[in-house]
């Protein structure tokens, strides 16, 4: 272990003590390097003749479904600029600010939100500063923060999985002056909880206001919960919230990589110079525009998402097994086992399921699929669960 990360932790214990004699509720978080391999950076284990198209991919909280027909020809015509740097670009921009009903200087597209969470760590954490979470989340967040030797406290989820918004607020004006950003997933990644908008309410009116907050949104799309409230209001009251969305999910365009932050002006002034040059492309920007358009499509998309979601987890739980209600295209349940070895078993009947997050390393994370993906990775489950020993191909 580094000295500095000795340092760190003595220093944070330190501070716990100082909570405990005030009087105030005592709470665990961590300081420590997050160097975990991320899931853009792992790769699967196939070689040229393992046959990817045949899997049922429930591993990357994706849309199964692709691209609508509206979105799919905006791309289509789009390749005729595929030859150029400059080039009329469908203006995205402006289509997203007015989506939102903001300034297109309120708008800064990333390659996927990915690169707008590496640019906020860059710009918002230096050397020694902190961002502050919790875990686990989406942790290529903290991964981008060691990186940049900057450094994570991360708090614990509550007995009920939820983001223990107290215990954000107190380690942030504890650590105010070395804060570089709070970071909050919502819904969260990998529990798919969401942070109720009166928590969030109550954390940007008891933090210092010089505080930026990191609100990631890539799965917002997906609640129906009428406690969920959209952080973009915030940024039009001009608070010192960066808003992350993506088209990687809902809009199914994973794989073409565009997303993009909302913040005031002043900020994305500050992030704009970080971003590298031409890092979005012709085709998918076109595509964003259409998506945005196409509301029919993510109607259809979170109904049928949640349709399959809710038959599959009542299932489970007919079973006798824990699962974490969930707002999102996916879920986690308790299989009592380590998750890495139970993915292994799924693998090698043609399923790809979610990695594991500590410290819940018995909760299996499974992205909703297609209603055939569903009803595979239940007869898989109930195999591996149950002792069975019928081989199930992975084209099955």
């Amino acid at each position: 272990m580094m000295k500095t990360d000795i340092a760190c932790r003595k220093f944070m214990g330190k501070m716990a003590a100082l909570l405990g004699y005030a009087g105030l509720a005592p709470f665990e978080f961590s300081a420590n390097t997050h160097r975990r391999q991320s899931a853009a950076a792992a790769k699967p284990a196939f070689d040229k003749k393992t046959d990817y198209n045949k899997f049922a991919k429930l591993a990357n909280n994706e849309n199964p479904y692709g691209p609508p027909e509206s979105v799919m020809k905006a791309m289509n015509d789009a390749w005729r600029y595929a030859n150029r740097y400059q080039y009329p670009d469908g203006w995205i921009v402006d289509a997203i600010a007015e989506h939102h009903g903001v300034k297109p200087e309120n708008i800064l597209l990333g390659c996927g939100s990915s690169e707008i969470l590496k640019i906020v760590d860059d710009a918002f954490l230096p050397d020694h500063k902190f961002v502050i979470g919790v875990e686990p989340t989406y942790e290529t967040v903290y991964r981008y923060a060691t990186n940049s030797k900057a450094k994570a406290i991360t708090l614990p989820l509550t007995n009920t999985f939820d983001v223990d918004m107290k215990a954000i607020i107190r380690a942030t004006k504890l650590n105010a002056r070395d804060v570089g950003f709070v970071y909050i997933c919502n819904p969260n990644n990998p529990t798919g909880r969401i942070v109720p908008k009166q928590d969030i309410k109550l954390l940007l009116d008891s933090i210092p206001q010089d505080v930026p907050v990191f609100m990631d949104e890539a799965y917002h799309h997906f609640v129906d919960d009428p406690n969920y409230e959209p952080s973009i209001k915030y940024v039009i009251e001009g608070r010192k919230v960066i808003v992350a969305r993506t088209f990687s999910k809902i809009a199914a365009l994973a794989g073409m990589r565009l997303g993009y932050a909302v913040a005031p002006e002043e900020i994305i002034g500050l992030l704009r110079p970080l971003v590298v040059s031409y890092n979005t492309n012709a085709v998918v920007k076109y595509g964003g525009v259409a998506a945005l358009k196409d509301t029919a499509y993510q109607a259809k998309m979170k109904q049928l998402n949640k349709q399959l979601r809710d038959k599959t987890t009542n299932e489970l739980k007919g079973m006798g097994y824990q699962v974490i209600p969930s707002q999102s295209n996916f879920f986690m349940v308790n299989v009592k086992k380590d998750v890495t070895q139970v993915g292994d078993e799924f693998q090698k009947r043609g399923i790809l399921v979610g990695r594991k997050f500590p410290p819940m390393n018995e909760w299996l994370r499974v992205s909703v699929g297609t209603e055939d993906e569903m009803d595979r990775f239940m007869k898989a489950f109930k195999e591996i669960f149950s002792g069975q020993k019928t081989e199930v191909k992975s084209g099955a």
